[in-house]
């Protein structure tokens, strides 16, 4: 076989390989209407997600009831008995709610041990319609457990389906569950399904106070078809502040669990365009995928014995294949690599295929590419921002063209790669070069090993290097076709994490996706180093990139299907009686600017409640007209002394319009000796290994938010030492500024949205409350 045709099956095979990582880990959905009524069908559920996902449901929504009393209805459709828990719960950031979540029982033939079906069915304020967060969560317990009774099977396990309330406010109706709801004592394991975006492969994300291994192990033993999870990923959340539900039920009452949520089309997530047609039914098809079989399994299951003294590594492959091995093989596998690695070395420099010098030189090549990879993406993505002023808008910090941007970032790196390689190979052996990226891998997996072990798997593509190492020794000119094959496992391990790292953490990692192609580019030399014409796939990825430019290019403006998210809110200063118009944008636009005026006058609020999760501040603000808005009756009372000689006091705030939310901050930095909030306290919040308490050990100005569902009254009781003086600020909010009679702001043009994670279209009242 010629090296043309050799070279050319190398390189499909490499597109088969791409094509398999990436297409393999997701069932295809088709119209399944017509399934038994005992199998999941996707068309079944996706009807719940319409009925569920045309409009926001957040807590205190005028959609709220009617969306808990639609899964109220579809549970006792089944026969199932229903109840509803409603009560204030107050949690460690000090976010006062009233949920109301949905509960049912299925008895099972056991010990009373509990498995909870668990999803959120409010969704986010104020605007978000909910369909994938978590509408999808939602649709799929409820086709989910219709298929499941329909087998009329004996199962040992209770099955406790709990839909919690106010989840987007503060995790509240997982606190209320189990603060305050017997069942809780019952739950041995709990499945939980998210969304943070619209689409994509739903990964699974453990929940343990212990170590991973049993529950690893129950969850291969499943044997779920599509299965997507690595011990990376795990090990990166458990680092990173993204609570759900399921972390209130491992914190608080040490229970097990697994969540089941998607990230993809993250532009979508909290937006007015989490709609049911924006829902990839496969996704919703693979969210059903992991639910029954796990359903089955753990419904029989002794749920009592999940916790575990052991880690494993665990990765999972096309084709539904999950890897997984135990953490004290991490140390080993690194050196027996290392002393591998270094016997191919000798062994090569005697048969002089290798050369020492040769060898230090391959670090040329392999550390340039790295770099510049890095450099460049990295000085792109700041050049488009600075070419599109508009993509600051995405609070999300992924644009609707992002996958784009990602493909061209790797098509960016890999010209730099192959043009690199191409300059300084005449001087170098290909057997000689590999060594250097060996070393390099090897080198980054001792750090992993350390610092991040879930990723120790990474030495796994090493090892088949290490192969195609030895063969290169042997040979003068190895079979390219094996070189590739020999690859397969660095394509199938490495290129879905290349890839999903800027959807998970936002576009600012592109640069990150062009180190880490380099790296892989550079476990690829056994086969490229022996093409001739690097030089061709430079001009070949440079040509794509330029391609893949121009079509981001196309999909960068805002329009109907691509809506620009923009916001305005109206505050009252009731000290001051003064009134401005305020706005998180970065760009005025056509609906703002009416408000604003050309020359819009950059803001200098500086008030810490109006920020976004992702730190995003009021950047506008004008002059708006003062109107009569109802304030809320204030009455302060002095209770006295308490039994340590404190002054005590009642705080009462009522309520005299339909608000949404209050948010009350202390600017004065008293530390409180006691506070309780409609009868509750707070708990300790861990900042590091450092206790400290929203209320007795501050570390900010914010005291608490209460979101005012029921216009009930917020009372508050605090006790403070002698001398000490607070001052509070306290800021009520409505969702009313659309429609306001007296405001008269118009409802926004179909290609704008309201922006989400912030406060937006609402009037504010400001008043001050001081203690004297």
């Amino acid at each position: 076989m010629n090296n043309r045709l050799t070279g050319l099956i190398a390189f499909l095979l490499i597109i088969i390989a791409v094509w398999l990582s990436f297409n393999f880990d997701q069932p295809h959905f088709e119209t399944d209407t017509q399934k038994s009524s005992t199998q999941f069908s996707t068309s079944r559920a996706f009807k719940h997600v319409e009925a569920i996902g045309n409009s926001p449901h957040y807590l205190g929504s005028p959609d709220h009831s009617k969306v808990r009393n639609y899964i109220v209805d579809q549970l006792q459709i089944m026969g199932l008995e229903v109840q509803t828990q409603e009560g204030y719960n107050l949690n460690k950031n000090g976010v006062l709610a009233s949920p109301q979540n949905i509960l049912s029982r299925i008895d099972g033939t056991g010990n009373g041990d509990a498995l909870v079906l668990m999803t959120h069915y409010d969704s986010a304020m104020h605007s978000s319609n909910g369909a994938s967060d978590a509408g999808s969560g939602v649709a799929t317990i409820l086709e989910g457990i219709r298929a499941f009774l329909e087998k009329k099977a004996s199962h040992k396990n209770d099955i406790i389906l709990l839909f919690t309330d106010g989840e987007e406010l503060g995790l509240n109706g997982a606190g209320l569950f189990v603060n305050d709801h017997p069942w809780a004592e019952d739950v041995k394991l709990a499945l939980n399904f998210e969304a943070r975006g619209s689409g994509g492969s739903p990964f699974m994300l453990l929940e343990s106070n212990g170590k991973n291994a049993k529950l690893i192990e129950a969850f291969n033993e499943a044997e779920t078809n599509y299965p997507v999870s690595n011990s990376l990923a795990y090990s990166i959340y458990k680092m990173l502040p993204n609570d759900t539900d399921l972390t209130v039920l491992r914190e608080k009452a040490d229970i097990n669990g697994y969540n089941f949520a998607f990230i993809d089309d993250h532009f979508d997530y909290h937006t007015a365009n989490d709609l049911p047609e924006n829902l990839d039914k496969e996704t919703l098809a693979h969210q059903g995928s992991y639910l029954m079989p796990l359903l089955n399994y753990f419904s029989n299951e002794d749920i009592n014995k999940l916790s575990s003294d052991r880690d494993l590594i665990y990765f999972s492959l096309p084709f539904g294949e999950f890897v997984k091995y135990p953490f004290n093989w991490i140390n080993p596998m690194l050196i027996m690599a290392i002393i591998i690695f270094l016997i191919l070395v000798i062994y090569g420099i005697k048969r002089e295929r290798l050369t020492i010098v040769g060898t230090l030189k391959g670090f040329i090549p392999l550390l340039l590419s790295v770099s510049l990879s890095g450099l460049l993406v990295w000085a792109f993505w700041k050049f488009c921002l600075f070419i599109y002023p508009e993509y600051s808008e995405m609070e999300q910090g992924f644009t609707y063209n992002g996958y784009y941007y990602i493909a061209l970032s790797i098509f960016l790196a890999l010209s730099v790669c192959f043009m690199i390689y191409h300059l300084l190979r005449r001087s170098l052996r290909t057997a000689s070069v590999f060594v250097a990226p060996i070393a390099l891998w090897l080198a980054l997996c001792a750090l992993l090993s350390v610092y991040l072990k879930g990723a120790s798997y990474f030495i796994i593509p090493v090892y088949f290097g290490l192969l195609q190492l030895f063969i290169m020794i042997r040979q003068e000119k190895p079979n390219r076709i094996l070189m590739v094959l020999l690859s397969y496992p660095a394509i199938f391990i490495l290129l879905p994490f290349i890839w999903s790292l800027p959807v998970a953490l936002g576009l600012k990692l592109l640069f990150a996706s062009g180190i880490l192609i380099s790296l892989l580019f550079s476990l690829f030399l056994p086969l490229f180093g022996y093409f001739r014409r690097l030089k061709s796939f430079a001009v070949l990825c440079f040509l794509t990139f330029n391609v893949l430019i121009f079509i981001a290019h196309y999909y960068s403006d805002f329009s109907i299907e691509r809506p620009k998210p923009n916001s305005l809110v109206y505050i009252q200063d009731q000290d001051e009686n003064t009134s401005y118009w305020y706005s998180y944008d970065r760009m005025i636009d056509g609906w703002t600017s009416e408000y604003f005026g050309e020359n819009a006058q950059e803001s200098s609020h500086t008030e810490s409640n109006f920020s976004s999760k992702y730190g995003s501040a009021f950047t506008y603000k004008a002059e708006a007209p003062f109107i009569n808005i109802p304030e809320s009756g204030i009455t302060v009372e002095n209770t006295g002394l308490d039994s340590l000689n404190n002054e005590s006091y009642l705080l009462k705030i009522a309520p005299n319009r339909p608000i949404n939310k209050m948010e009350l901050f202390e600017i004065k930095d008293v530390d409180f000796e006691e506070f309780k909030v409609n009868g509750l306290e707070a708990e300790e919040v861990y900042l590091g290994e450092n206790p400290f308490h929203m209320f007795k050990r501050r570390w900010k100005e914010r005291l608490l938010t209460y979101y005012a569902s029921n216009q009930d009254t917020l009372r508050i009781e605090f006790s403070i030492k002698k001398g000490d003086k607070p001052e509070f600020v306290l800021y009520e909010s409505a969702y009313d500024l659309i429609g306001n009679e007296l405001l008269k702001v118009k409802e926004r043009p179909e290609e704008m949205i309201p922006r989400p994670f912030v406060l937006n279209d609402a009037t504010i009242l400001k008043k001050t409350i001081r203690i004297k």
